[in-house]
């Protein structure tokens, strides 16, 4: 809440309204509507709230949660807002697209995040090479 303040976040959209009890859930969701309704807040403010919860106590972390986009633009603003919105938590997370070369992705990766926020293309490369592993999403 501490992070959202300052973002002017006051009542949620309705997209959010929609999505967020489903998201605390832990169900998957499909959200369509107009740019700049709140669609990335919809999902990943739950999603942190509940990775927060059950914060992981192992030293590397691994992946737990996983936001695909359909461009590297997109997901690194979605990138930004997870940062924005995560401010105060133990949260890490990293984003990952093609069409630049893969080695501080890779070290990300290595070092352990929560979240990976990726485009299909270079998710499944860095899955093929062995990289990212999906088992505790």
């Amino acid at each position: 809440m501490r992070a959202l303040e300052p973002l002017g976040y006051e009542t949620p959209t309705p997209i959010q309204a929609q999505a967020i009890p489903h998201v605390i859930e832990g169900r998957d969701v499909l959200g369509v509507a107009q740019t700049g309704t709140g669609k990335t807040a919809a999902f990943s403010l739950p999603m942190l709230h509940r990775l927060e919860k059950s914060q992981n106590r192992e030293q590397r972390r691994p992946i737990r949660a996983l936001i695909l986009s359909p461009t590297r633009e997109l997901s690194a603003q979605i990138g930004e807002s997870i940062k924005d919105y995560s401010k105060h938590m133990p949260i890490e997370h990293t984003v990952i697209f093609g069409g630049v070369k893969q080695g501080k992705q890779v070290a990300a990766l290595k070092r352990g995040v929560d979240i990976v926020v990726a485009t299909p293309g270079r998710l499944l490369d860095l899955i093929d090479q062995g990289f990212i592993h999906l088992r505790h999403l």
